[in-house]
This record gives C-alpha cells, structure tokens and sequence, in this order.
C-alpha cells in the first residue's frame, strides 16, 4: 500500500529533524571533548603496539641482537615472542578500563541531551 502524501511529510520532517539533532550533538563542546581523549589515548598505544610487534620480525631479520642467548639455549627472540603475548593482554585490559571512562563520557553527553541539549 502506498502511503499518503502526510505520512511521507512526516516521515521527512522527523528524518531532518534527527539529522539536525545528530549535527548540534556531534559539533558539541562534550562530544569534541570525547574524541579528542579517545584520539589522544587510541593513536599512542596503537603506534606502540605497531612498533612493538614489528620490532621483531625487523630485528630478527637484520640483525642478530635477538639471537643471542637469554637463559642457556632460549634465546632473546623467544623473551621478545613471549613479551608480545604479554603486551597484547596488557594493552587490552589497559583499553578496556579506558573504554569504561569513554562510555562514561558518552552516558553524560546522552543525558544532557535527553533533558534538551547543549547550553554552549
């Protein structure tokens, strides 16, 4: 069934009034706030981890500083593997308390916005 001329009105009105709604929330000052500390927290930790798990097969490849023994036949290499394993873990449980701050950030923006917007 096709609906009436009304209804589409309707439908096109609250569509714009979202995408209005949707633009003031994300041009706020809370929400600015939100992705700076996400940006600022999210971009270091990535760039180590990148540097930290490359490191390895760059420097097993070009040099022999892992080869050489750590504890009788285990050599640096293997510390290094193993420490990556570790890292990996701690930038998880680092990230996932983090996370909970971000959603905290986001609860607030949500409620204010639930009460009727941003005074700027």
């Amino acid at each position: 069934m096709a609906q009436s001329t009304a209804g589409k009105q309707s439908q096109q009105k609250g569509s714009s009034e979202q995408k209005d709604r949707y633009t003031a929330i994300v041009q706020s000052q809370d929400f600015k706030r939100l992705l700076a500390a996400k940006k600022a927290f999210i971009i270091p930790l990535t760039l180590f981890f990148f540097i930290f798990y490359f490191a390895l097969p760059l420097m097993t490849a070009y040099s022999k500083v892992l080869n050489t023994p750590f504890y009788g036949s285990i050599t640096w290499a293997w510390v290094f593997a193993f420490a990556q394993f570790i890292m990996t873990w701690a930038l998880c449980m680092i990230y996932t308390r983090k996370a909970g701050k971000f959603d905290q950030m986001v609860d607030e923006i949500k409620q204010k916005w639930a009460k009727g917007g941003d005074s700027q």
